[in-house]
């Protein structure tokens, strides 16, 4: 009889997969030994395979470079990363290194564009695509950066007002895009997004607004649907009305050479996830290439905003299993180390699934448990696996410890939890490993950030006096050991 976890594995999913493997019953991710990582720095740790990022940027260049080709397709491509997914400056580099461009969605997003324009890491021939909501410092920001010379900065226009705003404080010609604002899944709960513009409503902005414009030329039309890019009737329904508005402005607007499709690649979220990334790419094309030239229109260029496909695969936390409590005849609870609240946030919050796997201890007997958190709140566990609703992991054993990690958590988590800020019940960030790669492909690791102490959460709350404090809330150390 087969009882032990990797037979569990084996029986209901294809393994090892391209980024998991086994190596004397102990878990291997991307190469990583993560018994060696877990020995070196301890858990609850998180930490961030930077390699993947440009992993992932490359193969989404590749897909889109094979449907152009093999639709003759005449437009370019350009790949943007959503900043707002993660905004350290170690995901940008990694990013950067590989040709791409930036959208933003907020003020400070433009502080950071202009610090990475002082490094070099983007010039002014980066597109820099200025998305969401804007109110005056966001507005001061992006004209600061076009009359500084970035000409290829597009701010999206999002609302009626924005257009006059805009031209109030850019004192030279500039480009713009205009969002659509597309209508939700039969199932949300409100008919159309809140942002951008109807689809009814665009040609009569663009004629009232742009057309007599001289300061302003219409560059861009911008599709995003909140579901992301799936093969769905809705999807396809909604892509079909974005091209009726761009083949009826681009009739209008010579300008008009670019349409953004938005993002929402999903990632995975389990050993079973399967997505045809390059059947869903060739079909968007053809369907585009199809529809401009029925209606005798040039094919436009093609911009995405990909973030968490860029940055989420990258990412992964390690908790240890303090404890097993046996509540009830049915449910067996696993107590980690550390908190679902403060640290997956989304899981929580919208329910996501991330891969999650034990470390250790694969050829041990499974059971079927619960994940608890350290917190008081009732909200502060995980419990539902993507295969079976459930989770199985090896026996709990008080003499043999237990690390579970959950895998593909690099995005939002962060931003969404507050980084190195005030955490659910106090209980601190934990450890944040950066994983990355030198010349000889060996793995080399550094600390990002500590775990929180108790001396900074008190300083935040008050509890120290303003000398007292410290000046840094985490300090980096380069660490040479290679895994």
């Amino acid at each position: 009889m087969k009882t032990k976890y990797i037979d569990l594995i084996e029986q209901t999913f294809h393994f090892p997969q391209e980024e998991f493997s086994l190596q004397n019953s102990q878990l291997q991710f991307h190469g990583i030994d993560l018994m060696k990582l877990i020995a070196q720095y301890g858990a609850p740790l998180k930490f961030t395979y930077l390699p993947k990022i440009s992993e992932n940027i490359n193969r989404a260049k590749g897909w889109f470079d094979n449907a152009i080709k093999e639709n003759n397709y005449a437009g370019n491509y350009n790949y943007c990363y959503c900043t707002k997914s993660s905004h350290f400056k170690h995901v940008l580099n990694e990013a950067l290194k590989n040709h791409i461009h930036i959208e933003t969605s907020s003020a400070f997003d433009i502080d950071i564009v202009e610090n990475l324009k002082m490094q070099g890491k983007i010039t002014n021939d980066t597109y820099v695509i200025s998305n969401g909501f804007k109110r005056d410092q966001y507005i001061q920001n992006i004209a600061r950066l076009i009359n500084n010379g970035h000409h290829n900065c597009i701010p999206i226009i999002d609302n009626y007002e924005e257009l006059n705003l805009l031209s109030d404080v850019i004192d030279k010609d500039f480009q713009v895009g205009i969002r659509i604002a597309s209508e939700e899944e039969p199932k949300f709960e409100f008919y159309t997004s809140r942002l951008g513009i109807g689809y009814r409503n665009i040609v009569p902005f663009y004629n009232n607004q742009i057309k007599n414009n001289p300061k302003v030329k219409l560059k861009m039309l911008h599709f995003f649907i909140n579901t992301g890019i799936r093969d769905t009737a809705y999807y396809w329904n909604e892509l079909q009305k974005c091209l009726k508005v761009y083949i009826n402005l681009k009739k209008i607007c010579p300008s008009l050479d670019s349409l953004n499709i938005g993002g929402g690649f999903p990632i995975k979220n389990s050993l079973a996830f399967d997505y045809d990334y390059q059947y869903i790419i060739n079909e968007i094309i053809n369907q585009i290439q199809i529809a401009c030239e029925e209606a005798r229109v040039d094919a436009p260029n093609i911009f995405t905003e990909f973030g968490s496909f860029t940055v989420g695969e990258s990412g992964g936390a390690i908790y240890e299993v303090l404890y097993q409590k046996q509540q009830n005849d049915r449910e067996k609870w696993n107590m980690i180390n550390s908190s679902f609240i403060t640290t997956m946030p989304d899981t929580w919050a919208i329910n996501k699934r991330f891969v999650m796997l034990p470390v250790n201890r694969w050829d041990d007997e499974y059971e079927r448990v619960l994940l608890g958190g350290l917190t008081c709140d009732s909200d502060d566990y995980y419990n539902s696996e993507q295969h079976m609703n459930a989770i199985y992991l090896p026996k709990y054993k008080k003499d043999k410890p237990l690390y579970i990690g959950f895998f593909n958590t690099g995005a939002y988590q962060e931003t969404i939890g507050g980084f190195g800020g005030l955490q659910h019940c106090l209980i601190p960030q934990p450890k944040h490993i950066i994983i990355d790669q030198d010349e000889e492909s060996n793995l080399i690791t550094s600390v990002f950030a500590e775990q929180q102490t108790s001396e900074q959460l008190l300083s935040i709350l008050g509890y120290q006096k303003k000398s007292e404090r410290a000046s840094e809330p985490f300090e980096t150390q380069t660490l040479e050991n290679t895994i």
